[in-house]
């Protein structure tokens, strides 16, 4: 996994409540075990409709998506934070999230920010014409026009972004540890 520490850019002022994880990637692309290309998935239905953010050339690659309450709700497919991945986003902000979005955008290294409605609302007022930029380190949201805003988020998982630790990552980390223990349980136990 990509350590995270800043990402700035351009944001999709998406803004739409309860955005299920079908609406992120429909059920007809979840045929495949690979991440590559489920971004041309993302939000398929939201594209059908003229005018469209994810079709608008001003937010090409954006790295950000401003979306509504209980974002990611529905079924717990993995393929929804795969789909996002693919399509370059690597940070949500929202209101709140399903528990179990939340969990697979951060085991794949995307950020998932919680700030309250008045601040999404200011938010995607300055990205439809400005960039955004979300420093992890700091814990904070700013824009060209000095909005600071503040955002609280778990210690492990911040840990876990910042040096891009994935679980593969976090066990490799204790390579050292893994192989004394399994050496001492050799040398003590020869029979097993």
């Amino acid at each position: 996994m990509k350590p995270v520490t800043t990402i700035s850019g351009r944001a999709y002022p998406f803004g739409r409540k309860n955005v299920d994880t079908d609406v992120i990637i429909p059920a007809r692309w979840l045929k495949t075990i690979s991440r590559a290309g489920l971004g041309r998935g993302a939000f398929e239905t939201v594209r059908r409709e003229a005018g469209n953010v994810f079709d608008d050339p001003t937010y090409a690659g954006a790295p950000i998506l401003i979306a509504g309450d209980n974002f990611g709700c529905g079924s717990s497919r993995e393929h929804a934070a795969w789909a996002l991945g693919d399509l370059g986003i690597g940070a949500v902000i929202a209101p709140s999230y399903s528990d179990i979005f939340s969990g697979n955008a951060f085991k794949n290294g995307i950020l998932t920010v919680v700030l309250p409605q008045p601040v999404i609302d200011r938010l995607m007022e300055v990205a439809r014409t400005h960039p955004i930029e979300i420093d992890l380190e700091r814990q904070m949201v700013t824009t060209p026009f000095q909005d600071r805003f503040a955002f609280e988020i778990d210690p492990f998982r911040k840990h876990c972004l910042l040096n891009g630790l994935d679980e593969v990552g976090m066990t490799m980390a204790m390579d050292a540890s893994i192989s004394a223990f399994e050496a001492q349980r050799a040398a003590s136990q020869p029979w097993l």
